[in-house]
């Protein structure tokens, strides 16, 4: 159910073999309606598991910080005694719940949700949470009321920079250097930052809101319930914010755990700076800075196309220019290509670099806008969308990019068929 839930923007999925047994996070959207689902293991008062405590706690601490829970029962099985039994711990939680009957695949066998009504919470869907079947119609029931996720920031606001990264590779200091302000606990030992914090910050010619967030670990790592919930309120920054920092250690080198927090951010659309921070410790002549860049470039493919700024927080070194370097990705982010630029620029390019012929039918685009949103999307219009192939689509990206100078701003193309 999590993986159906989460599968067109599985943010945070992870798992190992076997029972679950920690809580796993993940974003959703359902009609531009976007929402975090928690997973967890299954409750049992009475399994002989070593974990099954640790795992209760898990599945109670979950419900005390959500909004709605998600009951799932089997279908197949049918009301059973556990299930009773744990109905009757959420109603004294006195959390909203919704009763959702799973491996119910087909109409016939809706019948089998039937009984779950007793259990008093009143909404019950029956879904196939494998196959999708009734999904849809249990999201819209869902999200119902839901506030939509607004697409235009506010004319006039400062833009916002969120500054991720891993723990310890030094975004407190670099914040509180910055700003002279001790705003954030600075210490040696990973994972000091807690919990977000926003700084308003005027100063150096340029006006901006600083989110700064505690270091992110895989979920595998989190070791209590104040962690796990840093890094739920971390995420939440990437969403809010309009620009990344992405701060790694530049003695490490861009590592599998920054790349995966590299996709967060570009998944949610948000333009991208990255911080090589502790560049003091790297030995370094005249071209160790060009191989380090294309290094961590190379690392970043298909998505390469991001400044990269070198600094030391403790040399304040190029701090200015990694904070003047995320307000010209922030405008760039918030740019309206119009339709006649686009076209007049980018048209006559894709018309002398036509698509492959495919089955012997000739691909034409007829024309280009961008669409009406926060994140920075094109539409393409062209007569046989479904022949474009991955190469060409690398191509149309990368002329728009050069063109309008969208470095360090993710953008997604459709292909549409033209009328």
């Amino acid at each position: 159910m999590f993986n159906r839930l989460c599968q067109s923007s599985a943010a945070i999925v992870h798992g190992e073999p076997g029972t679950t047994r920690d809580r796993k996070l993940g974003m959703a959207k359902w009609l531009e309606k976007e929402f975090i689902v928690i997973d967890t293991g299954g409750y049992s008062d009475s399994s002989d598991d070593s974990f099954q405590e640790h795992i209760n706690l898990q599945v109670k601490t979950a419900i005390q910080q959500s909004d709605l829970v998600l009951f799932i029962v089997d279908g197949r099985e049918g009301l059973t005694v556990a299930d009773e039994e744990f109905a009757s711990m959420l109603r004294k939680s006195k959390k909203s719940v919704v009763v959702v009957v799973n491996k119910v695949d087909t109409p016939d066998k809706s019948e089998l949700a039937g009984q779950f009504y007793s259990l008093g919470f009143g909404h019950v869907f029956p879904i196939s949470a494998s196959s999708g079947y009734g999904t849809g119609d249990f999201l819209d029931e869902l999200t119902t009321g839901w506030e939509a996720k607004k697409d235009e920031q506010s004319v006039g606001e400062s833009p916002k920079i969120a500054i991720v990264g891993k723990t310890n590779v030094g975004k407190s200091t670099f914040l509180n250097t910055l700003t002279g302000e001790d705003r954030s606990v600075v210490s040696s030992v990973a994972g000091t930052t807690r919990d977000s914090v926003h700084t308003e910050f005027k100063g150096f010619g340029f006006q901006c809101t600083w989110i700064d967030t505690a270091g992110i670990r895989r979920p595998k790592h989190h070791g209590d319930d104040v962690e796990f919930y840093s890094h739920l309120r971390t995420i939440n920054a990437i969403e809010e914010c309009d620009v990344c920092i992405l701060m790694i250690d530049s003695s490490e080198g861009m590592t599998h755990q920054d790349l995966w927090i590299f996709s967060l951010i570009v998944e949610q659309g948000k333009g991208v700076v990255i911080c090589s921070n502790k560049w003091d410790l790297v030995e370094k002549d005249h071209k160790t800075a060009k191989e380090y860049e294309d290094r961590i470039k190379a690392r970043l493919m298909p998505f390469s196309d991001v400044p990269v700024v070198f600094t030391s927080g403790i040399n304040r070194s190029r701090l200015i220019k990694v904070l003047e370097t995320a307000i010209e990705v922030a405008e760039r982010r918030k740019r309206k290509i119009s339709t006649s630029s686009l076209n007049d620029q980018i048209l006559p390019v894709l018309k002398a670099n036509r698509p492959p012929i495919f089955k012997g039918k000739a691909i034409s685009v007829k024309y280009i806008q961008q669409a009406v949103s926060e994140k920075m999307i094109f539409l393409v219009y062209c007569n046989l969308p479904q022949y474009i192939k991955d190469p060409y689509k690398r191509f149309v990206e990368n002329t728009i990019r050069s063109r309008f100078d969208l470095t360090g701003v993710p953008i997604s193309i459709f292909y549409r068929k033209s009328s």
